[in-house]
């Protein structure tokens, strides 16, 4: 069975660091991975990167986008890669994917803080209970 399967990489300045978009899009939904580098990365060291850490990137949900056809014209693929060096703004769809994604750990976070937050202070409770109650026990 044959897959539409096509990842891009865009790397960017991202005040003050330089990152690297991985989008994924496979049978209509799109992904999207952030990488963040350091310094500005040298083909060398993002291709070095990508086949260390493949198996290891964390992409976003699933978002649903449509595929468009590659224009086969040389003047026109020139062209458009042009543009994507000039235009150094994510995608809408990028955006997306990225802010739902750091939304759903914004909240998973929450979730854990709180309940770790709820365990210290039933804690603390606990203690001052005991210790009141050491009190009242007499010398």
């Amino acid at each position: 069975m044959i897959y539409d399967r096509m990842h891009s990489l865009t790397i960017l300045f991202e005040d003050p660091f330089w990152i690297g978009l991985l989008e994924s899009i496979e049978r209509g939904q799109m992904q999207v991975c952030k990488i963040t580098f350091g310094a500005e990365p040298t083909e060398q060291e993002v291709l070095e990167f990508l086949d260390r850490n493949w198996n290891k990137l964390k992409y976003s949900k699933p978002v649903v986008t449509e595929v468009k056809a590659k224009p086969k014209n040389p003047k026109r693929l020139q062209r458009d890669a042009r543009k994507q060096t000039l235009n150094t703004s994510i995608g809408t769809k990028s955006q997306q994917a990225l802010k739902q994604q750091q939304e759903e750990n914004k909240l998973e976070r929450k979730t854990i803080n709180r309940a770790l937050k709820e365990k210290e202070k039933e804690r603390k409770f606990e203690l001052k209970q005991a210790k009141r109650k050491e009190k009242h026990k007499g010398h």
